[in-house]
């Protein structure tokens, strides 16, 4: 008998080998993983602040489309931008000087007014209005024939009978139009209740293009694919280093049974 001895070694316990390499390979990428995630989710995250601000509609002067307590977001837009058709927030001294909601349903040079045939009219074209209440007509009452001046914007509420909006300042000095300047932001969704994105006023598409919608849906892709990368990535050395201590456990049992 020789002084030698001779071990037994477990296959894929310890020492450099393809699990080992395999074993680094899923660190490196689950380390990109978790770093592309934090990309996607604060750019997101950052982009969306920068492009939109949050907003809380205290009446139910745009219902159904937005209720009272609803909370919205607002692309922030220039005046110049405004389409008809565009649920706006502005802010005039006229109307009280605080940020106001309310549907754009001409521009300037429109001529607008209601509704001999229970339906709003612009430039002489009777508009289709599917944001208002079912059964509901376009008018409360009625509006005569106002000219929107140059740079100027006629607003109202989708619930016509209980909104002040431009039908109740026709008296004012401006012929209740509101400047291009005060406009704030373009609403792009309701938040809370998660109602969603609005939807497009396509009853103006006659008058010209409407506005596109801004980009939530890409922010919000952004930042829940971010979420999932760092949530995957973070998991995984957990999950890897467990399934690595089972299959050591596995691979010594067998040997030992030999």
């Amino acid at each position: 008998m020789s002084g030698q001895s001779t071990t037994r070694t477990v296959p894929g316990v310890g020492g450099p080998g393809p699990a080992r390499a395999g074993g680094r390979t899923g660190q490196l990428l689950s380390g990109l993983a978790v770093a592309l995630g934090l990309v996607l989710f604060l750019g997101g995250f950052v982009w969306g602040a920068v492009l939109y601000r949050p907003y809380t509609v205290p009446t139910s002067s745009m219902a159904p489309t937005i209720d009272a307590g609803d909370r919205v977001l607002a692309q922030r837009v220039d005046g110049s931008e405004v389409r008809r058709g565009d649920v706006v927030v502005f802010e005039d001294a006229t109307w009280s000087n605080v940020p106001v909601v309310k549907r754009v349903v001409a521009v300037g040079g429109d001529t607008v007014s209601c509704c001999r045939n229970g339906r709003l009219e612009v430039n002489g074209e009777e508009i289709d209005e599917p944001y208002l209440a079912g059964g509901k007509a376009a008018e409360f009452g009625g509006i005569p024939e106002v000219t929107v001046p140059k740079g100027r914007l006629f607003l109202l509420g989708d619930e016509r009978s209980g909104s002040l909006d431009s039908t109740a300042h026709l008296t004012d000095a401006a012929g209740g139009t509101v400047s291009r300047g005060a406009v704030r932001a373009r609403v792009d969704a309701v938040v809370w209740p998660m109602d969603g994105m609005l939807r497009a006023p396509t009853g103006f598409e006659e008058l010209g293009a409407l506005s596109s919608p801004g980009p939530l849906r890409t922010v919000v892709v952004a930042v829940v694919a971010g979420a999932v990368l760092v949530l995957g990535g973070a998991a995984y050395g957990p999950l890897a280093k467990r399934t690595g201590a089972s299959r050591a456990r596995a691979n010594a049992g067998t040997a030992g049974a030999r």
